[in-house]
């Protein structure tokens, strides 16, 4: 996983972004690891929906078409739940609460940075 980090256009940051980017990094996702801190996220691509089975706790998923315009926010999905956005090519999943706390709305593009 190569980590990055990304600014959104009211000026928040998240420091440190997990890309699961092959089969077996989009498969296991978060399972398995500790709840994400509010600077960090994980960015799976490709992706058009997700789901939470196994996991612990809640996560905000923001969908993002291929030029990272955020089409879709779900917030504060909770265990044993699904989602998804059509349009969507890749998912950013955040703490619960995070992606309200760094201010990313619908419309907004989100600006990778390595």
């Amino acid at each position: 996983m190569k980590k990055t980090q990304l600014s959104t256009p009211k000026g928040s940051r998240i420091e440190h972004i997990y890309l699961a980017n092959t089969p077996w990094l989009r498969l296991r996702g978060l399972l398995g690891r500790k709840q994400l801190t509010t600077e960090q996220g994980m960015l799976i691509s490709p992706c058009n929906s997700v789901h939470t089975m196994g996991m612990r706790y809640p996560l905000d998923i923001v969908y993002l078409n291929s030029k990272n315009k955020v089409l879709k926010i779900t917030s504060n999905l909770a265990p044993w739940r699904s989602s998804a956005c059509r349009g969507a090519t890749q998912v950013l999943e955040l703490s619960a609460g995070n992606s309200e706390n760094k201010n990313i709305k619908q419309g907004d593009t989100i600006v990778w940075q390595d």
